[in-house]
């Protein structure tokens, strides 16, 4: 997650907009420039604040949902975020804005119910701008570009698509008409409005030794060692810093383990009591302030994050998180089909704070109706649950975890699949213009005939993840396959031509296409995996291109702290932990030597499963001697092992290859 102040510059704009939310956004490690931004983002915290069966799915509930209703007082014209949009604004000389809005943000709706309803607001819109709204989910690659700003986050654009101010939350009808009469007076961009790439990038794919003595210190200095989380107004467990902890923990680095620890018991009281699934963070520099909202990814990554912890620490407590929050999954967020939806309101009158309705019991709720889930099915938000799913199955051996991954995945094969090897975000029969607000988007005649799929590098990168974790859980060539397919689309349509790294999507929509630090830093490890299962290099040139965007200083240094920058480095500059079972996929002794090497609590494996009436490895860069019976093999980067026949003989084996000194 990030919040981020834009600054600006000394005009009649200064002081015109206030953020009245703490702005959220993708739930990721903070983007903060400067330490002075925490402290006014702390501030702005402060001020603003104010047992479901596990079989059962979302679509099976008879419940009452409270959804979205136009304002009948709003009359803004609004337009979808399209080429064409832009196109119109340079033809007709008017300043463009930008809603880019969640249908689960709480102050989105307020914003709509306030703001964009004003009649002044709406009447300086109608003469001076073109209006566009869109939604965040919708649009992965303006909430990546954005995700500093949100949610909402205010864009306004000149005529020719350059970027005039950039505003964080909540604007108020007043300050909103004193904005778009101050921007309408003087359209000169602010010194922080341009989004721009750095001016240099590393010639190397290597992380420097300075860029990382300074993350290090981050990783261990923004660490809250009372609470645990980062020293920040919201709390939330970060992911890579959970992540790369633990690494850093299975080798032996104590504090590591108390840093990965404090922030997973911080994230338990996210977990909602009545129904499971994890809130989406806490404000006030604690745990206890929640906003309610449940967003699909961050189901994942939490459900990912606590089996990697359960597999290393076997603290039962993360593994009853796992199934809360997949209890939730199923309960809410799983079509009957088997796909995933994005996300449940934190309201349930849109617009009005619910804290009292989620302190209720399950019962009390239901009574008074459900807060309204987005039913979309994106590519992203499955692919993400995928992966998470079998990282489940792994560390647990619960095979519902792995039934509904598969379930997940052959849904998205069916609806998302494109021709050329990729993925579309919306289910290819509602990939056109999505609605807006309630309202079909004003797409015209000539848009809706010549509409092709959207295609983000974020979904994209979601099925290669779930395709490896499958491949990884299962030991099926055909995930494997996927996941060489999958790569290559990405290689041909989201590769940066004239920088290192990958853009956030494959076509511009009148804003250009960047690089984003997360999907390269997520995409370096990715094909840095895909090249130790498959032994062909081309995926580690494509490892090496997002990594030389992802370790430049600037980029890597850009956010107080960003562990996921350590996490790439230390992957591509190393060899997995490698474990091999050789035997038939019928053979029960194999499969539970299999189920023991899943269960390996490593960050960084490589987890394969030989049955020789298959064929030769994808990567057979292991000779493994003949045996009579089912064994498993552990190697590292210079040796491997002896062969084991028994699945409690390979973890202290792997951990004696791999120089892992337990207590």
């Amino acid at each position: 997650m990030q919040t981020h102040q834009s600054n600006t510059h000394i005009s009649l704009r200064q002081g015109a907009v206030k953020a009245a939310n703490f702005p959220q956004t993708m739930q990721r490690s903070v983007a903060l420039l400067t330490l002075s931004m925490l402290w006014t983002a702390l501030v702005l915290a402060t001020f603003m604040a104010m047992a479901w069966p596990k079989a059962a799915h979302a679509t099976d509930l008879a419940i009452t949902t409270h959804d979205k209703t136009t304002n009948d007082k709003q009359s803004i014209d609004w337009q979808s975020a399209s080429a064409q949009t832009f196109a119109r604004a340079r033809a007709e000389n008017k300043l463009m804005l930008l809603d880019l809005e969640a249908v689960w943000c709480h102050w989105c709706h307020v914003m709509d119910e306030q703001t964009y309803a004003d009649p002044q607001v709406a009447a300086l819109l109608a003469k001076h701008y073109i209006a566009i709204k869109a939604d965040h989910d919708a649009r992965p690659d303006l909430a990546e570009r954005y995700r500093d700003y949100g949610w909402p986050a205010t864009i306004i654009f000149t005529p020719d698509g350059r970027e005039i101010v950039k505003r964080a939350g909540y604007i108020a009808p007043d300050a909103m008409r004193q904005l778009l009469l101050a921007v309408v007076k003087d359209p000169t961009p602010e010194a922080a409005a341009q989004t721009e790439l750095p001016k240099q990038f590393a010639n190397s794919p290597l992380l420097d030794a300075a860029t990382r003595q300074q993350l290090e210190r981050a990783f261990v200095n923004t660490h809250d060692y009372k609470l645990g989380g980062l020293k920040l107004g919201q709390k939330f467990v970060d992911r890579d810093t959970v992540e790369y902890a633990l690494l850093r923990a299975h080798e032996g680095d104590a504090t590591a383990a108390r840093i990965a620890q404090q922030d997973l018991d911080g994230g338990l009281k996210l977990l909602d009591p009545a129904w499971g699934g994890v809130y989406q963070y806490s404000t006030h520099g604690d745990w206890q302030h929640l906003h309610y909202e449940k967003l699909a990814f961050i189901q994942a990554e939490y459900l990912r994050v606590y089996a990697l912890a359960y597999a290393q620490f076997q603290q039962p407590r993360y593994a009853q998180a796992m199934r809360e929050i997949h209890r939730y999954v199923r309960g809410f967020l799983q079509a009957p089909d088997g796909a995933f939806y994005v996300s449940q309101d934190a309201d349930l009158v849109q617009g009005q704070h619910s804290d009292a309705y989620f302190k209720l019991g399950d019962a009390a709720r239901r009574k008074q109706g459900i807060p309204r889930v987005d039913k979309h099915i994106y590519a992203r938000e499955n692919g993400l649950l995928i992966a998470a799913l079998a990282t489940a199955y792994a560390a647990t051996g619960e095979v519902d975890y792995l039934q509904d991954a598969q379930r997940a995945a052959n849904y998205v094969l069916q609806h998302h699949a494109l021709p050329q090897g990729g993925y579309s975000h919306d289910q290819l029969s509602n990939a056109v213009a999505p609605k807006i607000n309630g309202n079909q988007n004003n797409a015209t005649e000539s848009d809706q005939n010549n509409a092709t799929p959207m295609v983000f590098l974020a979904d994209n990168l979601g099925m290669l993840r779930g395709w490896l974790g499958l491949y990884m859980a299962t030991g099926e060539r055909t995930w494997l396959e996927h996941a060489v397919r999958t790569a290559d689309f990405i290689e041909a349509h989201f590769k940066a031509a004239d920088h290192p790294g990958y853009v956030v999507a494959a076509q511009s929509v009148g804003v250009a296409a960047l690089p984003n630090l997360d999907e390269n830093m997520a995409l370096a490890r990715q094909f840095n995996l895909l090249r130790h299962y498959t032994g062909q290099t081309r995926f580690a040139n494509m490892a090496e291109h997002a990594m030389r965007y992802v370790v430049t200083p600037e980029v890597a240094l850009s956010r107080v702290t960003e562990a996921g920058v350590l996490l790439a480095a230390r992957e591509l500059g190393g060899e997995p932990t490698h474990l091999t079972v050789v035997g038939a996929k019928d053979d029960p002794q194999a499969q539970a030597l299999f189920q023991a090497a899943l269960a390996y609590p490593a960050v960084y494996r490589r987890v394969e499963w030989w049955d020789v009436r298959e064929g030769p490895m994808p990567n057979a860069d292991v000779q493994y001697p003949p045996q009579n019976r089912a064994a498993a093999y552990v190697c590292s980067d210079s040796r491997c092992s002896r062969p084991v026949f028994k699945p409690a003989q390979l973890a202290p084996l792997a951990d004696q290859v791999s120089g892992i000194a337990k207590p």
